[in-house]
Parts: structure tokens; C-alpha cells; sequence
């Protein structure tokens, strides 16, 4: 019985696990195996590449994280039919050299190496994998990343949100947080955001800093108020009609044929 128990309870285990590895990292087809299988099959690609490689060392951003790390879309790109990878908009480029710099210079010191798991989305891709209508991530400016560490929540909120509080806003940093390690940085404006607080609308950051639990669950929605018991409506009573009685009714005592 014991054993059966313990089977049962590992099988469990790894169905839990599996949907959280599934949506905090890329599937296999955002793998650096599938990168190159991607480049062999699209030529014209390949050229786009190594122009933008060439950029980045010109920005001397080209050793801060892999070129295919840097061109993965969104987690959602097969199920929105979009490319796994692509190479952004030249006018877009000088974006993501400014959140390399950011994250190499604050953000691995904080958290250590991190890998990025999303960055450039076409217009149609955001939309199709649930980003916000301005999202930083049309525009290069953002790249979500994963610790390679093994850091819990709590600990990458810590750091990062230390991180934010004291170098974000004269970078013009945005940070989110996501399910599971999964965290924002794009350098378009300061702000942050993440699903922490009572309500479940607000920055870990800012439950920290009132020295609250981030990682505690939101406050279950109150339940309506009842309507109000309406009084049943008592109608009057109606009064039965008064017969009709003649205007020149005949003589006691005659009837109405001998008048």
C-alpha cells in the first residue's frame, strides 16, 4: 500500500510539473537545434542574421546572450501559426541593444545568467499570444528571460525588484513578472507590473515593500450582495358594481305596464 502511494503520488508530481516547465521555457522547436535547422531551411534569413550579428559587436551587446536567444518570438508561435524565430525591423534593432546592456549590467549580477525566451513579436504574433496592444515586445525593446540558477519566485522578486528600485527608473526600466521564474525587462518606460497583491493586479514589488507576502494567494472575490426582498403588493379590494336603477322608477305598488 505504501509503495502504491508513493507511485501514485510521484506520477502526480510530474503531471504537475510538466505544464510549468512547458509554460515557463520555450518548446523544443525554439531549441538552438532547431535555430539552425531553421536558418538551413530559410537562406534569406541567414543573411539577415549575420548582418544583425555584426551589429550587435559593433554595439559590443553581441556576447550578453546567443543570437538565437535573441531572435526566439513568443512560447505561443505554433499555436498561433507564427515563425519560432525572426529577425526584427533594422529600425528596431537599437532597442534591444539598450535592454542587453541593462541586463548585463544589473540584471545577471543580481539574479546570474539568464536565458531569454522571447523577444521581437510581429504585430500579429502579439495579438495571437495574448500581449497588450503596446506591448515593448513589438518594438524589440523587451525580452522575457529565465534564471539558469535555481531560484525560487521569492528570490527573484527580491532581486529584482532591489534591481528596479534602484537602477530602473534612470534606465527607463519596465518589469513584469510571470508564472512560475519567467520575468520582463524592456527599456521603453519605467514601470512594473505582475499578479501579486489582495486583488491579484499588482507588482510583487510593491506587496515587498509594504511587507506583505508576494506569494500569497489573492483574496477570494466577495460574493454579491443579495437583492432585496420586495413586499408582496396587496391590492384593494373591488367593490361589486351598484345595479343600474331607473331615473323615474314606477309607483310603489304598479308595475312598469300600467304607468
Amino acid at each position: 500500500m505504501f509503495r502504491l502511494r508513493l507511485l501514485l503520488a510521484t506520477i502526480l508530481l510530474a503531471a504537475c510539473a510538466a505544464p510549468a516547465a512547458a509554460q515557463e521555457l520555450p518548446t523544443e522547436g525554439q531549441s538552438e537545434a532547431a535555430y539552425h535547422a531553421f536558418l538551413a531551411a530559410k537562406p534569406h534569413v541567414a543573411t539577415e542574421v549575420r548582418a544583425f550579428e555584426a551589429w550587435l559587436r559593433r554595439k559590443q551587446v553581441h556576447a550578453v546572450l546567443p543570437t538565437w536567444q535573441l531572435l526566439r518570438t513568443a512560447t505561443m508561435w505554433r499555436e498561433c501559426n507564427g515563425p519560432p524565430f525572426q529577425v526584427p525591423p533594422r529600425k528596431y534593432w537599437e532597442n534591444v541593444a539598450a535592454t542587453l546592456r541593462f541586463v548585463q549590467a544589473h540584471v545577471v549580477p543580481a539574479v546570474g545568467p539568464v536565458q531569454a525566451v522571447s523577444g521581437y513579436r510581429n504585430p500579429g504574433l502579439n495579438l495571437c499570444a495574448r500581449g497588450s496592444a503596446g506591448s515593448a515586445h513589438r518594438d524589440y525593446s523587451a525580452l522575457d528571460l529565465v534564471p539558469l540558477k535555481p531560484l525560487d519566485r521569492r528570490q527573484i522578486f527580491d532581486r529584482m525588484c532591489r534591481v528596479h528600485r534602484r537602477k530602473g527608473q534612470a534606465a527607463g526600466v519596465g518589469l513584469g513578472f510571470y508564472a512560475f521564474t519567467r520575468f520582463h525587462i524592456d527599456t521603453r518606460s519605467f514601470r512594473r507590473w505582475g499578479s501579486a497583491g489582495p486583488m491579484g493586479n499588482e507588482s510583487p514589488c510593491a506587496v515587498i515593500e509594504r511587507g506583505e507576502d508576494p506569494l500569497a494567494p489573492p483574496l477570494p472575490a466577495p460574493l454579491p450582495a443579495p437583492l432585496p426582498v420586495q413586499p408582496p403588493v396587496i391590492l384593494p379590494p373591488v367593490s361589486p358594481t351598484p345595479q343600474e336603477v331607473p331615473s323615474n322608477p314606477p309607483p310603489p305598488g304598479r308595475s312598469a305596464m300600467n304607468r
